[in-house]
């Protein structure tokens, strides 16, 4: 007896967080703006990275700290 491929359409919609409003998002190809629910979300999430609001911390040296290269320090 062979084995039926499976087919993908099938399979129930996987639904996770969005990463935005916290509601449910369909995870699935039929969700274009996935992993978010909704273009707004989408939208909000692209201002927040171009106004720079997503960055890594780091810890800014002292103000009196010499800058540059350290092997030219005294």
């Amino acid at each position: 007896m062979a084995r039926q491929p499976s087919n993908p359409s099938s399979t129930p919609a996987r639904t996770v967080v969005c990463p935005t409003c916290g509601g449910d998002s369909i995870y699935s190809p039929t969700n274009a703006y996935r992993p978010f629910c909704s273009e707004r979300c989408k939208q909000v999430d692209l201002g927040a990275w171009a106004s720079e609001d997503f960055r890594m911390p780091a810890e800014a040296p002292p103000l009196d700290a010499q800058y540059g290269d350290p092997k030219l320090q005294h």
